[in-house]
């Protein structure tokens, strides 16, 4: 039973079970290498250096470093290209995106006291696109071993769960009126992908309705939107040898995501089982949050720097809206095919939640060179295991549990390096990102390299850089009861464009 209405957009109870995953957390807790083109070249080691836009979001007291006021922006063109294997089966996808990857100004307000130890006081405001999500991944192949009907009972069945769903909840509800268990429930008995048990007497267990044998299947995941972070900042400089900086970050957030999984099987030409399905998901994500960043600078001596930053936690208020369709076709008596349709037919909106995301620690060194050039290095720490959905009640507590079970301390590290010739400036960098999974199959270790150049006109720079990374992943197509995973190989490139104007 289902309401006919075109479209419906309803509150739902707070008792309704909502629609993240650990996934989700880590996507939301996670920064991919955006910024300034100079910063993208030396693949963001910067923590020591400072005298950089994007070097700010890595540590505050980079900003003390400027000589004089500037003001920056960055165009930046990322490709991605995901390489996938599924039962044996091979295709590639690539997706493209431009936009504005950092826009910032800065004023320095030099102190006339001489008597005075503090040199100067620095005032930023740096805005950075974090993270864009315009991707796409395809999959197909062969299933030898199981149905995606498979999700669907695993909802249906007390096993996980512990709690039985009776048929007549199933038949005579509303599906914005139900909980998350429940609609995958609904959705596989109102399409005939699973069927009630007829031997149970109380008619509250579920069987698979699709003949065993093998399924064909499809994947299309499609997903839009972006991340940001605006940075207000503080700085100031003590004596020759010491910076010291703080931000205060707005945070920002818009994540959509689209899948349409395809089934066909021909083992069994029974009227009563499944022979092809089609499942649609739409989600999106949004909403904002803050944080904020302390960072220090020291000059050991006039060659050698080290850095010190603390970021802590972003805490966000999130909005989740969803739609589900679940399409099913069986071969009729007759022989001839007939569809049967369970169509949400409406966005639910969850109520406001929070997500709580880890804090991270970044050591750097640099060694300067004179006016040569210079080598830099930046070691980070994060515990994504301490990523958090709030309020840790009957509903967030198991997920809460899922990212501890599944998530580890990961670390990363930057090395950066320029040398410069007259007005010339040639860069080139390596990164390394370790597997925020404790089981490193689901989302494998990030390495990357980068190059880039500038060159100095009259109060303005020309930067431009190159950026490219991989990654390798085997996550499941569904977050229950359907194990399938396939193997993805995913590769990044980033072309990045700044101009610096000094005021």
């Amino acid at each position: 039973m289902k309401k006919s209405l075109a479209l419906f957009i309803t509150i739902c109870s707070i008792l309704s079970a909502q629609a993240q995953s650990v996934a989700d957390a880590l996507l939301f807790s996670k920064e991919n290498l955006t910024g300034t083109a100079r910063f993208n070249a030396m693949s963001g080691a910067f923590g020591a250096l400072g005298g950089d836009f994007s070097a700010i979001q890595v540590n505050p007291a980079g900003s003390a470093v400027f000589a004089n006021n500037q003001v920056s922006i960055s165009l930046n063109s990322n490709s991605i290209k995901n390489k996938s294997e599924y039962f044996g089966s091979k295709i590639s996808t690539s997706n493209a995106a431009f936009d504005i990857s950092q826009a910032g100004g800065i004023l320095v307000f030099h102190n006339t006291d001489e008597k005075s130890d503090w040199k100067k006081f620095v005032l930023a405001i740096d805005y950075e696109n974090n993270s864009n999500y315009d991707n796409s991944v395809t999959t197909f192949g062969t299933n030898p071993n199981q149905s995606v009907a498979s999700y669907f009972l695993s909802y249906a069945n007390p096993e996980l769960y512990g709690s039985n769903i009776p048929l007549s909840q199933l038949e005579n509800s509303y599906f914005e009126d139900l909980d998350t268990r429940t609609q995958q429930a609904f959705l596989g008995n109102q399409t005939h992908v699973i069927t009630v048990d007829e031997n149970n007497p109380n008619y509250n267990t579920y069987l698979l309705n699709v003949p065993a044998g093998d399924f064909y299947q499809e994947n299309y995941i499609d997903t839009r939107g972006n991340s940001g972070k605006v940075a207000f900042n503080f700085g100031s400089q003590y004596k020759d040898r010491f910076y010291f900086g703080f931000n205060l970050n707005s945070h920002f957030v818009d994540y959509k995501k689209q899948t349409l999984f395809y089934e066909f099987n021909d083992n069994a030409q029974d009227p009563k089982k499944v022979s092809e399905l089609l499942f649609s998901n739409y989600q999106r994500t949004y909403g904002n949050g803050f944080s904020f960043q302390l960072g220090a600078i020291a000059k050991i001596n006039n060659s050698l720097r080290a850095g010190l930053s603390y970021e802590s936690p972003t805490w966000y208020r999130l909005v989740d809206e969803k739609s589900q369709i679940l399409a099913s076709s069986r071969y009729g008596f007759t022989g001839n095919e007939y569809e049967t349709v369970s169509d949400s037919n409406i966005i639910l909106v969850y109520p406001t939640y929070k997500l709580q995301t880890p804090s991270k620690f970044t050591g750097s060194l640099a060694y300067v060179f004179g006016k040569k050039g210079l080598l830099s290095i930046d070691y980070s720490i994060n515990d994504y295991s301490n990523a958090k959905y709030k309020p840790n009640d009957s509903f967030f507590g198991p997920l809460n549990s899922g990212i501890d079970n599944q998530l580890q301390v990961a670390s990363e590290f930057r090395l950066g390096g320029e040398y410069r010739i007259k007005e010339w400036s040639l860069r080139g960098g390596y990164r390394y990102e370790q597997s925020p999974y404790k089981d490193s199959k689901i989302m494998g270790d990030l390495s990357g390299f980068s190059t880039g150049f500038g060159y100095n006109f009259p109060n303005t720079r020309l930067d431009l850089a190159y950026a490219y990374s991989q990654r390798k992943s085997q996550e499941a197509l569904f977050n229950q009861g359907f194990t399938a995973a396939p193997k993805i190989n995913t590769t990044q490139s980033n072309f990045v464009l700044t101009l610096v104007f000094d005021l």
